[in-house]
């Protein structure tokens, strides 16, 4: 396998540097000084690297949509069991703390949302991203209950899944410690199983 070049490495820095930066002090805060002092590396070099702050931004949405997919594939992957345990498994991919947790990639990911709102091209970002997980989680429910009915089960749990991340991160101890992938596969089971009834239908 051939070696990351200089240019990657620096660039991986810098964007490592703003997700330190971010969890700990959001992203208006985190100012190109900020960045370099936390990669480790000179101004200078952060401006060759990347032209704006936002590109740096937008790098980090993709790159922790790519932690999560690969965390959600080996999830899926190490899965016993039929449709059910796949939907459980997405959601642990998401929700469960251990050995792969990363309460910085949450906070991080919590300021990205708010980003959202202000900025379009983080938006954009952060909306193909989203609606990407969403469209697995939907096929996953829809595995269970059908298709016709999986769209508003998968949403909903995709928003608790989501609260939880901003609960973490805004206002930490609010829950209990490593409940929500417990709670939420609770909730998952209680809409699954209300589904799958006759009255459901």
């Amino acid at each position: 396998m051939a070696r990351p070049s200089n240019t990657e490495e620096r660039r991986q820095q810098i964007v490592e540097g703003l997700l330190r930066v971010m969890a700990e002090r959001g992203y208006e805060r985190a100012s190109i000084a900020e960045i370099a002092r936390a990669a480790g590396l000179s101004p200078g070099l952060v401006h060759y690297h990347f032209t704006e702050k936002q590109e740096i931004l937008l790098t980090l949405v993709e790159q922790l949509a790519g932690r999560v997919r690969e965390r959600v594939k080996t999830r899926l992957e190490r899965v016993k069991g039929g449709a059910r345990a796949q939907v459980d498994a997405f959601l642990d991919a998401f929700l469960a703390t251990g050995e792969d947790a990363d309460p910085s990639s949450v906070a991080a990911w919590v300021t990205i949302s708010a980003e959202a709102v202000r900025q379009p091209e983080v938006r954009a970002a952060y909306e193909k991203v989203v609606r990407a997980d969403l469209a697995l989680l939907e096929e996953l429910v829809g595995a269970v209950i059908g298709r016709r009915r999986a769209r508003a089960v998968a949403a909903g749990l995709f928003a608790a899944v989501q609260g939880y991340f901003v609960l973490s991160t805004a206002a930490p101890g609010l829950t209990p410690p490593g409940s929500a992938a417990g709670t939420v596969k609770r909730m998952a089971a209680g809409l699954l199983d209300a589904a799958e009834s006759p009255e459901g239908t």
